[in-house]
């Protein structure tokens, strides 16, 4: 049997010429972050390699969006590789940002661009919010209620390239695209002061969407907004009644835009729980089921009980 000997020389050659790279990068410590509304966000990233000893004395980082450079930090001599902050171009509400960095070791070489991140911006402004606030337009007032469901079917007329939901409620709320959650959030928006500062969520549904026909399904709790707290009969603390308030901004890959918000051409009614409370639980009557409720053209199907032919509009 015949032994082989590599030469020391050739493993020695194979450890120096290992690369330098960038990866693990972050935006606001978080990775590729939507709902952003820092206007200078901070980044981050990690250095890989074998070597030994190996320090970062410089870096460049390059932000697009679309095919427009919006930043170009250039060659900035320094080993900071965390909260670097952003000082390119006013961002803009609602638009995705890519970047990308590179960096300089301490013999002098370069490493190679990284693997582009982004972050998507929140909306900044309140001139940005198109949709409106809908309530299910209960006579009465009064906590023991059913659950208010609302429904909207649009159609999406050419291939999607992205499309971005933002929600909130007076209450809470559970949404659908197509019958596919949106999100795995649970007991949104959450419990803030109401009357001071209300939180909304920003979702990547582009995968929910289809090329036709497609339905927003969305349910609304009580939660906090409206709930029993605390003690004696405290209740509709912040306000009377459950409400929605949502955007869905899409874009097609023709650069083409659509808009669907929450207005009153929206249709409410109630499904089978029949009283849903934070702290006491649900009452679910499943006579009263709305099979389908969650899925597009359910209206074009005969004997198909998803919704009641005279569904009420919802009011604003």
């Amino acid at each position: 049997m015949k032994q082989l000997v590599l030469p020391l020389t050739l493993f020695v050659s194979v450890v120096s010429d290992a690369q330098l790279t960038v990866s693990n990068l972050l935006c606001e410590n978080l990775i590729n972050p939507t709902g952003l509304d820092v206007t200078q966000p901070r980044l981050t990233w990690q250095l890989m390699t074998d070597k030994r000893n190996l320090m970062q004395t410089a870096y460049e980082i390059k932000v697009t969006s679309g095919k427009s450079a919006v930043w170009n930090s250039g060659k900035i001599n320094s080993d900071s590789s965390v909260h670097v902050v952003y000082k390119g171009s006013p961002l803009e509400s609602g638009r995705r940002y890519f970047w990308q960095v590179r960096v300089w070791d301490n013999s002098g070489k370069a490493s190679a661009w990284s693997k582009a991140a982004f972050w998507q911006m929140a909306l900044l402004n309140i001139s940005d919010w198109k949709a409106k606030w809908i309530e299910p337009g209960f006579a009465e007032d009064t906590i023991n209620r059913p659950t208010p469901l609302f429904r909207k079917e649009f159609m999406a007329g050419k291939k999607i390239q992205s499309a971005t939901a933002y929600i909130t409620a007076h209450g809470m709320y559970e949404g659908y695209i197509n019958g596919k959650r949106i999100g795995d959030f649970y007991l949104t928006p959450g419990w803030t002061s109401y009357n001071k500062r209300l939180q909304y969520q920003t979702f990547d549904v582009t995968d929910l969407l289809a090329q036709g026909g497609n339905v927003i399904a969305m349910a609304l709790g009580s939660g906090w907004y409206r709930s029993h707290l605390a003690w004696e009969d405290n209740k509709n603390i912040y306000g009377r009644d459950a409400a929605l308030l949502l955007q869905l901004d899409i874009t097609y890959s023709d650069g083409s835009k659509q808009l669907i918000v929450s207005d009153d051409s929206w249709k409410s009614t109630t499904g089978s729980i029949r009283y849903a409370e934070i702290y006491n639980g649900e009452i679910i009557d499943a006579r009263k089921q709305r099979t389908g409720w969650r899925q597009a053209g359910c209206f074009r199907r005969s004997g198909f009980p998803c919704w009641p032919t005279t569904g009420s509009m919802a009011s604003c």
